[in-house]
Order: structure tokens, then C-alpha cells, then sequence
């Protein structure tokens, strides 16, 4: 049974089930970390990116996120390493607890939150987008990559793109997991493909 500390406490004392909806501060105290007035009518936490001044896009990237990770630390039975660490989940939302607050425990397995990092959505990957979403069990990818000090970990990227998740593996290092996508990031990628999604014919290259 994993024990909650008081950064996990729901809202209902009564409730059997432990979430991570306190850790999130209210949108009024985060104006600056939420969208401009110009884009109110997007998703909560999602902006647009930055428009050049003859009004063309620096990048590719056209929506952003933050999103909290939280992972957890289990005892691990090897000779080889005393603990393992994976990413265990993500969510929309700013949170209050510091990076690295421990969130529950039990004897094999402790959770923290580790920090925040940015989802990036691009135009030129919906097929890979829309990928993600038609296997049945969207996901996110969160790479990890240990320190040599403390924290034990930095987040290098999370991604909601199949391919970049699988190149995150190329460093060595990386420790990469795919962790459920969460329901209102679904609905924006959802739009974001419907809205950005350029169908490309395939070409068959002629031999010499």
C-alpha cells in the first residue's frame, strides 16, 4: 500500500484514492505561466509559439505545454543497483510542491514529482501524432537521464511523438518510458492534427 505524504492528500479526507489534483496551484496565481489574452480560447496551458515580425513562425513547433512528471524509486534485486528509477506518469497543470517532493511511499517503492518539462507540438509530425493516438493506448514519452549529484535525475524531454521517444534512447544513459497520455492532452492533439495535418503522397523513386 503506498502511504501518501500531505503534498497527496485529496480533497476528500473520505476518499480511497490518491491523486495529484492538489498539487496544482489555481489558473488566477499562474497568469504568467498560463496563455496570453489572445489566446484564451486555447486549451488551458497551451500557447501558441512565437511569430517572427514579417509573420512567419521561427520554428515548427505551434503549441507547448508544461506538464508535471512524477516517478517513482523502487528497491531494485540486483547486485548490480541498489534502487530503480522509471517515469510513471504526467499531468496538465502547475504544480506547487517543489521538484523532487516525495508524494507517497511504501517498503519497496517511493513517488516523487520530479519537475516539469515541455511537450512541443509540431506541425511537420501529426502523422507520427496521429499515430500515437490510433494504437488505442496513447502515450507520452519521458526520458531521464541521471546525474551524478543531486537530484538523481534531470528530465531531458517528454514527448508526445512515437519517434522522438524512441531517438531519445540513442544517449546511452537515457532511461525513456512511455506513460499513459492524459485525457485533455489526447483532445489537444486530437484538434492540433485536424487543424495543422498535410496529407503527402507517396513517391516511388525511379531507378537509373
Amino acid at each position: 500500500m503506498i502511504h501518501k505524504t500531505k503534498a497527496m492528500q485529496t480533497a476528500h479526507a473520505g476518499s480511497a484514492h490518491w491523486t495529484l489534483i492538489d498539487l496544482r496551484r489555481s489558473a488566477a496565481g499562474n497568469d504568467d505561466r498560463r496563455a496570453t489574452a489572445d489566446e484564451a480560447a486555447k486549451p488551458s496551458g497551451w500557447i501558441a509559439d512565437t511569430w517572427g515580425g514579417d509573420g512567419e513562425s521561427i520554428s515548427t513547433t505551434l503549441m507547448r505545454t508544461l506538464v508535471g512528471v512524477v516517478v517513482e524509486r523502487r528497491k531494485a534485486k540486483s547486485v548490480w543497483a541498489d534502487v530503480l528509477w522509471r517515469p510513471v506518469s504526467v499531468f496538465v497543470g502547475t504544480p506547487v510542491a517543489a521538484p523532487w517532493t516525495p508524494l507517497g511511499f511504501d517498503d519497496e517503492v517511493t513517488v516523487f514529482y520530479a519537475g516539469e518539462a515541455v511537450i512541443e507540438l509540431h506541425r511537420t509530425e501529426t502523422t507520427n501524432y496521429r499515430d500515437n493516438l490510433a494504437s488505442g493506448t496513447p502515450s507520452v514519452w519521458v526520458g531521464m537521464r541521471p546525474t551524478a549529484s543531486q537530484p538523481p535525475s534531470e528530465l531531458p524531454a517528454v514527448t508526445a511523438d512515437p519517434a522522438e521517444g524512441e531517438a531519445l534512447t540513442d544517449a546511452g544513459s537515457n532511461l525513456v518510458e512511455a506513460v499513459p497520455m492524459p485525457s485533455d492532452i489526447v483532445d489537444v492533439v486530437d484538434r492540433f492534427i485536424a487543424e495543422h495535418h498535410v496529407e503527402r503522397p507517396f513517391v516511388k523513386r525511379q531507378r537509373n
